[in-house]
């Protein structure tokens, strides 16, 4: 039989199944890992910001896997340098996040408790940060950000500057941040409304 007619013979519509799942196997399979990678912040989304900073403080994060450098972000007005922090596991003790939405401050609290917020895989762009006292265990400073791998895994740019620790500790942390990104944030306290600040 030619190829011709053994084509002609098959049936309109008909599915080769065992083909069909060859090909989209090892596709649906790369596309698992690639959007585990980017929930689990090992690697970036390409995300616009709003172009507006919101303000987040704590009493004291605790972080355990951190990594710092430098990057920038692109947003309405352009791109923004901003220092990249990454923390594999954290606790936040009385967290506030205040941004201002029509001329008014939306302010949301959480972890005001015995139970502080708690977030993993946390990814944050800030264009400052300050605190009382940072206290770091295990740190590498001054390594090339493309090569850090303290979990959650994220690297900046190859040559860039960049330094991990084992562990951080910040008291009274102020950050003036343009994104935040999480695999899981918990609020216990959760209140959110207009009016007030940190």
């Amino acid at each position: 039989m030619s190829t011709e007619s053994h084509v002609a013979s098959l049936p309109v519509g008909h599915v080769r199944w065992r083909r069909l799942a060859i090909i989209l196997g090892p596709a649906a399979a790369l596309t698992a890992v690639l959007v585990g990678l980017t929930a689990n912040g090992a690697i970036a989304a390409s995300l616009s910001v709003s172009g507006q900073e919101f303000l987040v403080t704590s009493s004291q994060l605790t972080g355990h896997g951190f990594e710092q450098y430098g990057s920038t972000i692109g947003g309405s007005s352009g791109n923004q340098p901003v220092v990249v922090s990454a923390i594999h596991s954290a606790t936040l003790s009385h967290l506030c996040q205040q941004v201002t939405v029509g001329g008014v401050s939306l302010v949301l609290h959480a972890g005001d408790g015995s139970t502080p917020v708690s977030a993993s895989n946390l990814i944050v762009d800030a264009s400052g940060q300050s605190g009382s006292q940072a206290v770091f265990h295990n740190i590498t400073i001054g390594q090339d950000a493309g090569s850090l791998g303290e979990d959650p895994g994220a690297a900046g740019q190859a040559g860039g500057f960049g330094q991990e620790a084992s562990t951080v500790t910040i008291d009274n942390l102020v950050q003036h941040t343009w994104l935040t990104t999480a695999g899981t944030f918990t609020l216990p306290g959760l209140t959110l409304g207009f009016g007030g600040h940190c």
